[in-house]
């Protein structure tokens, strides 16, 4: 398998799959494909179907099989960025609910639930994410531009809520609540804070959806108008 991201703003993932090689996604993420590429829907077992289900993903995934060489393009379905994203049996991921676009090789796909309590409720990512482990590549798709650190072990980083697309599983979340009353009141942040301790890799996006609804949301007629 061969990939390439092409465009800028409203990028597009295009798969080159050789014989028998297979890309799983979403129920519905197929952009385009060559007519080589034979769709093939499945549930994976009712376990599966109520883990998709209650992430508020779909609840049946589509395999792609090359029966010859072809390709498979996966479009953003937002204005942001595309990340491929190795996963290897020592480097299992942690996603943000909505980020998996597409995936390749032996990848397994599990429900991840916040351990604390705190980071669920006040936390923009919620209790339930996503966990990715095996061995193969995780396409994300990332809301505005893409932006990637490496947390040391014993450091931490402060985010504002539905910032974090992506951390390693090495890495734990919190929340943390703004200090100060002033802070709180007028300081437009909210009252709490995502926090990701180390050690591990983090993405952030620039761009949440929800962020960008609100912000639509201002200019939008009333209904007294």
């Amino acid at each position: 398998m061969e990939y390439r991201i092409v465009g800028d703003n409203l990028p597009v993932l295009l798969l080159q799959l050789h014989v028998g090689e297979k890309v799983t996604c979403e129920a519905g993420a197929m952009s385009w494909m060559d007519d080589e590429i034979e769709m093939q829907t499945e549930a994976g077992g009712l376990g599966k179907m109520f883990g998709r289900l209650v992430t508020g993903e779909k609840m049946f995934q589509n395999h792609y099989v090359a029966r010859r060489d072809g390709e498979i393009a996966f479009s953003s379905h937002f204005p942001g960025s595309i990340r491929a994203i190795e996963i290897t049996p020592d480097r299992p991921i942690i996603v943000q609910k909505g980020s998996y676009l597409a995936s390749f090789g032996n990848i397994e796909q599990t429900v991840f639930l916040q351990k604390k309590m705190g980071s669920g409720f006040f936390g923009g990512e919620g209790f339930l994410m996503h966990k990715f482990s095996g061995t193969g590549i995780v396409f994300l798709e990332i809301d505005g531009s893409a932006i990637e650190y490496d947390i040391a072990a014993g450091d931490k980083k402060i985010i504002d809520t539905g910032y974090v697309a992506m951390m390693d599983a090495s890495c734990s979340m919190d929340i943390q609540s703004v200090k100060g009353a002033k802070n709180v009141l007028f300081g437009g942040e909210g009252f709490f804070n995502t926090v990701v301790h180390g050690p591990g890799h983090v993405i952030l996006q620039s761009m949440p959806i929800y962020q960008t609804a609100l912000e639509l949301f201002r200019y939008m007629p009333s209904s007294s108008n």
